[in-house]
Order: structure tokens, then sequence, then C-alpha cells
């Protein structure tokens, strides 16, 4: 398929959309701004026992539309709000549908790892496929293999080039890039490549749901400091014994990012107390007042990323020069 033109200007482009749920209506307001266009107007209410109310507020008959909603805190209320959009868009007779999906709730829940207990990542990519979704953009899965849920395309972007160029100007001394388990060694090791740091794991073994006992370091950290890379910080339990696993084996000082403030729970008063440096995050989630209180937690936005994917699947142009 031959590549589309650039318009001259999106705000021009009657056929290009984007619309946000309630969730992080802030970096979907971010993104409009790095791409020129108006954010969709819409009617979001509540009857009084919860149910969601949706209307769109403006025409998408055979739009190219995207939906800005990441799963976060509460992750049902947000996810229902997603579906339901897809399918007023849908009904509206929008073109096609791309869902934007920053941070994807339930993708820790993507195998059997114990009898009886249900995929629901699978579920909610049927879900959103059923709704009405044509497509879908993700921002640093829990598991890659997500990604084969779908039955429609799905672009799978990483923060690591935000996070990358900030720990390069930071510049820290004898840097060693680790990874908090054996299942994120493979996005240690890219950003490990990227920084071009060697690269430890953190051995750990979960005992229940949010509660890990770390086990042994692998990998020299003695004498170095350490970066912690990670997708996902929920109540900050496994990071914080992942300091202290590092600290005890030598490691001058600790520093982590991860692209997901979940934060759940005692997550923040855990980290205020530790002895971690600094922990940086992404805007995929929205930071409680509580957590923009702590001097350690520092945000880094992914907005320019994703409006730069959004133009490239508008355009039908490649994005994978973005993984750089």
């Amino acid at each position: 398929m031959a590549e589309k033109k650039r318009a001259r200007s999106y705000s021009d482009d009657k056929r290009f959309k984007i619309f946000s749920g309630s969730a992080n209506r802030a970096l979907a307001q971010d993104i409009c701004k790095h791409i020129g266009v108006a954010l969709g107007e819409t009617k979001m209410q509540r009857f009084a026992d919860g149910e969601v109310y949706f209307q769109l507020l403006e025409n998408v008959r055979g739009a190219d539309v995207f939906v800005v909603q990441p799963t976060c805190n509460p992750v049902d209320q947000h996810l229902v709000e997603l579906l339901i959009m897809i399918d007023a868009l849908k009904r509206a007779s929008a073109g096609r549908i791309t869902v934007v999906v920053p941070y994807y709730g339930y993708a820790r829940q993507d195998r059997k790892d114990r009898p009886r207990v249900a995929i629901s990542s699978k579920l909610v990519a049927d879900l959103l496929t059923t709704a009405g979704a044509n497509r879908a953009l993700f921002m640093d899965l829990h598991a890659a293999q997500i990604q084969g849920f779908f039955n429609i395309p799905v672009d799978h972007m990483f923060a690591s080039p935000v996070m990358v160029g900030y720990f390069r100007e930071l510049n820290l001394p004898n840097l060693t890039v680790v990874s908090p388990d054996a299942g994120g060694v493979e996005r240690a090791r890219f950003f490990a490549t990227k920084i071009g740091a060697p690269l430890a794991i953190v051995d750990k073994r979960r005992t229940d749901i949010n509660v890990t006992e770390v086990m042994h370091v692998i990998g020299d950290v003695a004498g170095r400091t350490c970066l912690i890379i990670d997708d996902i910080v929920d109540t900050a339990g496994t990071l914080v014994k992942t300091v202290d696993a590092l600290l005890a084996q030598g490691a001058t000082q600790v520093y982590a990012c991860a692209s997901h403030p979940v934060l759940s729970g005692p997550a923040i008063e855990r980290i205020a107390k530790s002895k971690l440096v600094e922990l940086v995050v992404t805007d995929s989630i929205p930071l409680t007042e509580e957590a923009q209180k702590v001097p350690k937690i520092k945000v880094r936005s992914v907005a320019g990323l994703l409006a730069a994917t959004i133009e490239g699947i508008h355009m039908e142009t490649s994005v994978s020069s973005l993984f750089n």
C-alpha cells in the first residue's frame, strides 16, 4: 500500500481524530499538542449506580480514530469506559478504530501458572476486539507474547528511548543495568545495550500475589552504580527488596526506572523510606497527589513517542525507527 502524503496540518484533516477516556486525559492532550490536532469532543457521565454513559459530540463517519485510555486504577472502570467508547465509535461508522493503551491492565495474568486460574489478558484482548477495535497500540507490555492474543494488528512500543536519554544525561559512574527477575532480562538487556553498560540479574521467587522474596544477585555489582529496569512498580515490595539485595552485595548506589507507576497500597511509603536514590517513571499512568510529593519519583513523558507512533499509523509509514 502506498504511503499517504503528510497533511499540511492535521487540524485540517477531518478524517483523523483522537479521543480520550477519563483514565489519563492529560496524556491525551499532550499527544494532541505534539501532533497538532484538537482532542475530540465527547460527553461522559455516570448514572447514580456508577453505570457509564458516553456520547460522541462530533462526526466520525469514515474517520481514522485513536482512543487513548490506559486501563489503570480503577482498572475495571477504565476498561469498561474503553469498551463503551469503542462501541460508540463503531456504531457511529468510524473508518478505523485504534485503541491506544499505554498501560494494559491484566497483563500480568498471561498464562496458567496455577491450576484453575483465568488467562485474563487474553480475555481482555477478546473484549477489545469484539467491541470493535481494528488496531491496538501498547507500551511496554508485561509480556511481549500478549501481542499474540489479538487477531488484529498490534504496535508494541517501548519507553526505553525516553529513559535511555535521561540516564545518559545523568552520566552515572560505573553503571550496571539490573533486571529484577528472569522475566525482565530481555527488557534490561536491550536497555544495557543502548546505554553501553553490563547486565546483572536478581533471582527472585514469588511466594504469593504481590509478595516476593529476593534470593541472590547474578553478576558483579560491587562498587558499582546499579540501575534497576522494570515495566511495572505496583506495591514496590520487589523493588525495595531488590535495592536492599544490591546494596548488600556492595553496590554504591541504586537507581530504578519503570514504565508504569501503578503504585498501589504501601508503595509510595516504601519508596520514600527506601535507600533508592531515584525512581524514574513515565506518564503512562497519572501519578497520585501523594506520589507527586515524593522527591525520589521523577516523571518522563512518553507523549511525544506515542504521538509519533500515532502519526506513523495514520500515515501508514514505518514506526520501527522510533525504537531508536
